[in-house]
């Protein structure tokens, strides 16, 4: 048995084989993964019942076994950001994230050749979407 946190072996396979550069996305329930990202990405679905798990649940588990350099966000556009975006930064221990317009993000994730690994979740808070990019240690 594995003793690491992250023992989906599907997820484990496919971050063993992203390098420098690769982009791996969490998508909350919403996100159409089927269509809007390119034919070449390897897609999961994690989705057991609403919530469950979340896209931060998959984030902080993932955030344990590679490094990120960079992490994009779908914004909903004018006004208020969504809440998970403090969530995401505390969990990366970033900063900023770089926000995308809604077709901006899902033509980043359709048009990216290196994105890898397209992980579909229960989670039910809007706007719950994050492209991340794989950086060294």
């Amino acid at each position: 048995m594995l003793t690491s946190k992250l023992l989906h072996p599907a997820i484990l396979r496919a971050i063993a084989n992203c390098g420098h550069g690769d982009k791996i996305l969490i998508t909350d329930g919403n996100y159409p993964l089927d269509s809007d990202v390119n034919e070449s990405t390897e897609k999961i679905y994690l989705a057991l019942k609403p919530d469950l798990p979340t896209v931060t649940d998959v984030l902080e588990t993932l955030n344990t076994q590679i490094n990120f350099e960079k992490a994009e966000v779908m914004t909903p556009g004018e006004g208020e950001q969504p809440a998970i975006y403090d969530d995401f930064k505390e969990i990366l221990d970033m900063k900023e994230l770089s926000k995308l317009g809604r077709q901006e993000f899902y033509d980043a994730c359709k048009k990216s050749t290196n994105l890898k690994l397209g992980i579909n979740t229960g989670e039910t808070r809007v706007f719950a979407n994050i492209l991340l990019t794989v950086g060294v240690r």
